[in-house]
């Protein structure tokens, strides 16, 4: 009933060439965003091709859900930059994949004002 010789496709073993031939592709990115004067980063998870825009839309809405503190003047998203660290003075553009950024942890600060 049982043939020895057939392995049954179910039961099919990758093998380290197989592994080799797959490209795996990131899916989801644990990202880690300090609001200027908050006490502590927003936790983000989110997809590599969202945008630095679509970060600080994410990070701000979060901040102001959970009414973290010290409270924020505005909560458009449009009002603020975000930074490699707050040591940085260039901020990084808008629609700049994250996949391409090679950092997951960032520092979002009000726009200077003109």
């Amino acid at each position: 009933m049982h043939s020895g010789s057939r392995a049954s496709p179910r039961f099919a073993v990758a093998t380290a060439s197989d592994a080799r031939d797959k490209q795996y592709k990131l899916t989801k990115l644990l990202v880690n965003v300090t609001i200027q004067n908050s006490l502590g980063p927003v936790n983000l998870v989110m997809s590599p091709e969202n945008t630095v825009g679509e970060l600080i839309r994410a990070a701000i809405e979060i901040y102001v859900k959970e009414k973290r503190r010290p409270l924020l003047n505005r909560s458009d998203p449009l009002c603020y930059e975000l930074h490699y660290s707050q040591f940085s003075m260039e901020s990084l553009r808008k629609e700049e994949k994250l996949v391409n950024l090679g950092c997951r942890s960032f520092f979002v600060c009000p726009k200077p004002s003109t």
